[in-house]
């Protein structure tokens, strides 16, 4: 395979020698070109838009910025944009919204390079991959919280007050207040703030 027929890959993970390493091992056969790196989400949203990259691969856990809000805000701008996320935790709950969020494949950071390039080659063609174990994990979803309380915590989490959430959610901020007072109950937390930072723990949000 020429270099003009590589399959275009970003890479965004804050962990600077897997990073490397990670690209090294992808291009060993030529098939795979590595036309961006990221350390944290917010460099990763301003990369995969400039590069517009056939498959980004982004690690899930990232300072700041996290994978899943980064791919988000990618998704917005590049909606056919193609995406592998790797993670170290399959945290129940995850899965669900990363596939909302438009990851067609989800796999551990401890996969082999090898397989990981593979996963890359079928995401290019149109393909999907959940690992096993992923899948399994996601599955163990513990979460007591409604879809609605969700929302509102995780809006909680970027800073929102009460009236700005209900203007997001498009709620009166009466039911706004009902569903994170449900929530803190649910989560034994004193505070919303306290209530959103469990769920995210959890790996509910």
């Amino acid at each position: 395979m020429s270099s003009g027929d590589s399959i275009r890959v970003v890479l965004a993970d804050d962990e600077q020698l897997l990073r490397y390493t990670l690209g090294a091992l992808l291009t060993l056969d030529g098939s795979i070109a590595i036309v961006g790196q990221a350390s944290d989400g917010a460099e990763a949203v301003t990369v995969a838009v400039r590069e517009r990259p056939d498959v980004l691969v982004i690690d899930l856990e990232m300072p700041g910025t996290d994978g899943l809000h980064a791919v988000e805000s990618i998704r917005r701008q590049v909606p056919e944009q193609k995406i592998l996320m790797l993670t170290r935790h399959a945290r129940p709950g995850v899965l669900r919204r990363a596939l909302k969020a438009g990851v067609r494949g989800f796999m551990s950071k401890s996969a082999d390079p090898e397989l990981i390039g593979d996963v890359i080659h079928r995401l290019h063609e149109g393909g999907r991959w959940v690992d096993h174990d992923v899948l399994e994990a996601s599955m163990i979803d513990d979460s007591p919280l409604s879809d609605r309380e969700l929302d509102a915590l995780r809006v909680t989490l970027e800073g929102y007050s009460v009236r700005e959430i209900a203007a997001r959610l498009h709620l009166a901020p009466g039911t706004v207040r009902n569903y994170l007072s449900s929530a803190m109950q649910k989560t034994h937390s004193a505070t919303r703030q306290d209530a959103a930072r469990h769920a995210r723990s959890r790996g509910w949000l």
